[in-house]
């Protein structure tokens, strides 16, 4: 029986589990689609603010691809093809999603499970929590466009001691590295990372989709030019900015509409 991507909203805030606890919620190519299907709808919502991906239980937050797949699903190169272009749309989906992301940790992310927590905008972690791709020791290399969620995030060199290696990292080293935003103690993860959701839905949800444009904007060695740094005072024809504004001087808590 093959695994399964669960969604589940509270308010403002959208959890996605990826689930298949026999196998350390190893994703397969189902849930491969799911998720893709899943992130999509929810970037589109105007309800939700805040998304978290999290993998069932505490064991793992995914421990790769489910393997046991790649005899049938890849073993040619259109096979190969097709199935990691539906991981590439899948881990594409989560870093367009216009909504702030938030990885919550547990246990082993690997493989499938470290790119999709790369392609996050925030990773929280339990100490315990363990990192790496030792896909060396399998005999196959990571899918490039899988690649470049991880470069973005930390650099061809991290990337490179990583695939070279096949080391397993532990939480310290993975944040010091810049793979992970903040490590707390296991019993700690789930409130740690409730309370950041709860941080990031208080604020502006259109600045917060702003501040996503424009962070993956200037990681372009391209110079801004004089329309896109007009364009970055798109706030001020807002309903969002006058209430912000109006909230802080009356001392009292904003109430943001999206508008």
């Amino acid at each position: 029986m093959g695994g399964a991507v669960l969604c589940a909203h509270d308010g403002a805030l959208a959890t996605v589990t990826l689930s298949n606890p026999g196998k350390l919620n190893a994703v397969d190519f189902a849930m491969w689609e799911s998720l893709a299907a899943t992130i999509a709808a929810l970037s589109a919502d105007d309800q939700v603010r805040c998304v978290i991906l999290r993998g069932e239980g505490e064991q793992a937050f995914a421990a790769g691809g489910d393997l046991e797949e790649f005899r049938t699903r890849r073993d040619t190169v259109d096979r190969a093809m097709a199935y990691h272009g539906q991981v590439g749309a899948a881990l594409q989906a989560i870093a367009d999603c216009r909504h702030p992301t938030l990885a919550q940790i547990h246990g082993a992310c690997i493989g499938g499970g470290l790119e999709i927590a790369g392609n996050c905008d925030l990773r929280i972690c339990g100490e315990t929590a363990r990192f790496g791709a030792p896909i060396n020791k399998l005999g196959f290399s990571m899918y490039p466009g899988e690649m470049e969620g991880l470069m973005r995030l930390v650099g061809a060199a991290t990337v490179l001691e990583i695939l070279l290696e096949g080391r397993i990292l532990s939480a310290a080293e993975a944040c010091a590295k810049g793979l992970v935003t903040r490590v707390v103690a296991d019993a700690e993860v789930a409130g740690e990372v409730a309370a950041t959701a709860r941080r990031i839905c208080a604020g502006a949800p259109l600045v917060a989709g702003w501040h996503k444009q424009w962070v993956r904007r200037l990681q372009h060695d391209v110079p801004l030019s004089d329309d896109e740094l007009r364009a970055s005072f798109a706030f001020l024809a807002t309903e969002d900015y006058q209430e912000g504004l109006a909230a802080f001087l009356a001392k009292r808590p904003p109430q943001f509409k999206a508008r």
